[in-house]
């Protein structure tokens, strides 16, 4: 089944960037700007899962549309999975990351155990049902961070099997090991695959 567009649930850019060039161009992504909905969607759940699936459906419900959603947590073993949920308000309400990469190095000074990873969950709304899909991407936290590129916790995460932290890296070498992409390409199989049935 091809879907002329599908609704991502999300203002952030760079997920929308990442998204997309994994897709490469096989559907149309539009973003919440650009299906001209203005709005900021509460995570209130302590899960991903809950998380993904409040806002693809709260989307859905505004439009009716064929919809996705993805909730991303990084979350570092000693520190018992935290940021997780609370990744992208770490150090407060107002979403910083610069404020949230210094509280976690803070948190993890004199650590040795460093070991981390990335997860996402994909909640997929497709004619009235939903579907979730999970990556995890293993690596560990830095003791400073490194790089310029990405965003997020990217330059003090390394992937397991690479000794660059992600905001070293280009976007096509990201893509080898992002917990988004993983989540991505089960949705993609999915949607390639679906033929209106469970």
């Amino acid at each position: 089944m091809t879907l002329p567009y599908i609704i991502f649930a999300t203002n952030n850019q760079h997920k929308a960037d990442e998204i997309r060039q994994v897709l490469k161009n096989l559907f149309e992504i539009k973003t919440l700007k650009d299906a001209g909905i203005n709005i900021d969607i509460p995570e209130p759940y302590d899960s991903l899962e809950e998380n993904a699936r409040e806002k693809s459906t709260v989307i859905h419900s505004l439009t009716g549309a064929n919809c996705f959603s993805e909730d991303t947590g990084l979350e570092v073993i000693a520190l018992n999975g935290e940021p997780g949920v609370k990744s992208a308000r770490y150090s407060g309400e107002e979403t910083n990351f610069k404020k949230n990469i210094e509280k976690l190095l803070f948190n993890m000074k004199g650590i040795e155990q460093r070991d981390a990873q990335f997860r996402t969950v994909i909640s997929l709304l497709l004619e009235g049902k939903e579907y979730q899909f999970e990556g995890i991407c293993k690596g560990t936290i830095t003791e400073v961070e490194k790089g310029e590129n990405g965003f997020g916790y990217d330059p003090v995460f390394i992937p397991l099997g690479s000794d660059k932290t992600f905001a070293e890296m280009t976007m096509d070498e990201k893509a080898v090991f992002s917990h988004r992409k993983k989540a991505t390409q089960q949705f993609i199989s999915f949607l390639n695959n679906y033929n209106g049935q469970d």
